[in-house]
């Protein structure tokens, strides 16, 4: 590999091999299945255990269901990451539950792409931020990660309700194909709640919603247009539009969605206790990854913070910024070798000149690597050398501390 990875073991991916995609609450035998499961994924090595809990079967998982899964990491030095249930209407109540599974699992807590979703809640960082600095005041191991955009970028089955989940995908698009069911998914989406994160309520309007990547190659023109423009494209209405390009898509397509606030943005980012993720998966220019429309920060998350908020807009400071790059995830991470440059450490250096370092990724044009990143060190080898990629694959697989134990039995 040409980076260092290290995994987390997903509650869901336990849940789904226990229980499926079915709205069900596990018996006491299968939770005990299930913490099996956790602590067989530490003993491989995991680092701790996430949850994605509004992402489908996630959101039927009751805090209990987390807490006790959670708990089994906690003795291998695992941490609890957690893109929260809510992150719009219910976010306090959303903090609260992840403080309450640090708190009752006795492990760590860090919350994914920290945000303030929806447009009937931008300006309510400062209230997230009281809360999180209250917590840490009060003696809990919490903190967050952002990657700096006003985009998130999600599956475009989240706008549809949870319960229309039930059972999977698949059952999913079944049910948008109904016209009964339809209806209600229709209706649950017009109608404003705390109950569940409703994105169809959190935008200004279907030109918020970018479609980025899609599956089926007939549907590959739509791509970088808005749901606004496939609507006309198509004659639909907006809600409409969505709901078929889903069946079209067997309900596998992702978007990005333009639902934050630059304030919040920035003010989440100033925070001491919040690192740098880049949220997105492998792209890259060429290749099968070359026919996608990624988020930009798949590209360009780290130059976008270095250019922007530090030289631009002197939001941050650049010994700051690398903190929150470098030594406070190895921190989080519980890396103790790695993070910082001091003898003894492995060599993950990055080169670069802070006066032209620049991303160059945008949202209509995605695919464009950054600029400025002369050379990058993986384990003390060059896997870019004067701007060019090299071809070296010095990547190490990292394994948390439940590795060393399991081998020692």
């Amino acid at each position: 590999m040409g980076i260092n990875l290290a995994t987390f073991v997903g509650a869901t991916q336990v849940r789904r091999m226990v229980l499926g995609d079915a709205d069900v609450q596990p018996t006491s035998q299968q939770l005990e299945q299930m913490k099996e499961l956790v602590r067989q994924a530490m003993h491989d090595g995991a680092v701790g255990v996430s949850t994605s809990l509004m992402y489908a079967p996630a959101p039927y998982a009751k805090t209990e269901e987390i807490i006790a899964l959670a708990a089994e990491s906690a003795p291998f030095g695992g941490i609890y990451a957690t893109h929260m249930r809510n992150e719009s209407n219910s976010i306090l109540e959303s903090i609260d539950e992840a403080l309450r599974i640090g708190r009752e699992a006795h492990i760590p807590v860090e919350i994914w792409h920290l945000k303030v979703a929806g447009k009937n809640n931008w300006g309510r960082m400062p209230e997230v931020v009281a809360k999180i600095n209250q917590a840490r005041a009060e003696g809990a191991d919490v903190a967050a990660d952002t990657y700096a955009y006003t985009a998130w970028f999600n599956d475009f089955s989240a706008f549809i309700p949870q319960w229309a989940h039930d059972g999977g995908t698949a059952k999913m698009v079944e049910r948008l194909k109904d016209p009964t069911t339809r209806e209600r998914i229709r209706k649950d989406m017009l109608t404003p709640s705390n109950d569940w994160d409703n994105e169809w309520q959190e935008i200004p309007g279907p030109e918020s919603i970018l479609i980025c990547v899609v599956r089926n190659p007939k549907l590959l023109p739509l791509q970088g247009k808005r749901l606004s423009e496939v609507a006309k494209l198509w004659n639909k209405d907006p809600m409409d539009t969505l709901f078929d390009l889903l069946i079209e898509d067997n309900g596998d397509t992702s978007v990005a969605v333009f639902g934050m606030s630059e304030p919040d943005v920035t003010l989440a980012l100033q925070q001491p206790w919040v690192a740098i993720n880049n949220d997105s998966s492998g792209a890259s220019p060429e290749g099968l990854l070359g026919q996608e429309h990624p988020h930009p920060r798949a590209y360009g998350t780290f130059p976008h913070i270095l250019r922007k908020y530090v030289r631009e807009e002197k939001k941050l400071s650049l010994e700051d910024a690398i903190r929150k790059f470098s030594s406070l995830p190895a921190q989080r991470m519980r890396l103790t070798d790695r993070g910082v440059l001091k003898e003894g450490m492995w060599a993950d250096v990055v080169v670069f000149d802070p006066a032209t370092v620049r991303d160059l990724a945008t949202f209509e044009n995605p695919n464009q690597l950054s600029e400025g990143m002369e050379y990058v060190l993986v384990n003390g080898v060059a896997v870019i050398d004067g701007g060019k990629m090299t071809g070296k694959l010095p990547g190490k697989v990292l394994r948390g501390a439940g590795y060393i134990q399991s081998g020692a039995k």
